[in-house]
């Protein structure tokens, strides 16, 4: 059965809220009380959804691994990916709090280090790309995977003291430029593009296609 649309609106709105206290004061300090005036919803309904802060944070952090790309090169496809997530952490509150618990110790314990979901997501993304033989066959995937998403994780910090937008896609960008050529096959890197201009393109590709379409609530209703 499909959850009613005001659930799903209030789900969202602490999610939302969540991530937005998780980004501002970390696993620790944050605290349910702050998180439910910014979300402006009772306390039985946070806990409706959500039965602790714990998970709290794993829902932020399941929601922020939602922005994979598709492409034939599944190299590229990996690429893509990480230049949308680094296009579009800056400006959404979710990927914020999702990065702020990715690079918090406090969290650690709780979420086996850094982003393990994205972790995971990469690590699936290379192992796609090795059988369709586009890295070399001595490539670990989960080590591979390890490497990208710690290194990502200490670049958000770099970012951050940088005050600009766009320096988080420039440094994937070179990430990818540094680590693609020791693990691709040849013929394939020729055909993959790190550019960080290409994450214009892949942001207005996703923002038409979640603007064609139905929000959750007009999928609630319909189905």
């Amino acid at each position: 059965m499909a959850r009613q649309p005001r659930a799903i609106r209030t789900r969202n709105a602490v999610l939302t809220a969540a991530a937005e206290v998780f980004a501002r004061r970390g696993y620790e300090a944050a605290n349910i009380a702050e998180i439910l005036t910014q979300a402006q919803v009772t306390k039985g309904a946070l806990y409706f959804h959500f039965a602790s802060k714990e998970e709290l944070a794993r829902g932020v952090l399941e929601h922020a691994v939602t922005g994979t790309v598709d492409h034939p090169v599944k190299v590229q496809a990996l690429v893509d990916t990480g230049l949308l997530l680094s296009r579009r952490l800056p400006n959404e509150p979710i990927l914020r709090g999702a990065a702020r618990l990715a690079a918090d110790q406090g969290a650690g314990a709780f979420f086996g280090g850094p982003w393990p979901m994205w972790t995971d997501l990469t690590a699936r993304q290379l192992a796609e790309a090795k059988e369709a033989g586009e890295i070399y066959e001595s490539v670990d995937p989960m080590g591979t995977a390890e490497v990208l998403v710690g290194a990502f994780t200490g670049m958000q910090l770099m970012a951050l003291a940088s005050g600009t937008e766009q320096e988080l896609v420039r440094l994937t960008s070179k990430l990818y430029e540094l680590v693609l050529p020791g693990i691709t096959m040849p013929a394939v890197l020729q055909r993959v593009d790190t550019s960080p201009a290409r994450s214009d393109a892949l942001l207005e590709q996703a923002r038409a296609q979640n603007a064609a379409e139905p929000a959750p609530e007009e999928a609630a209703e319909s189905a």
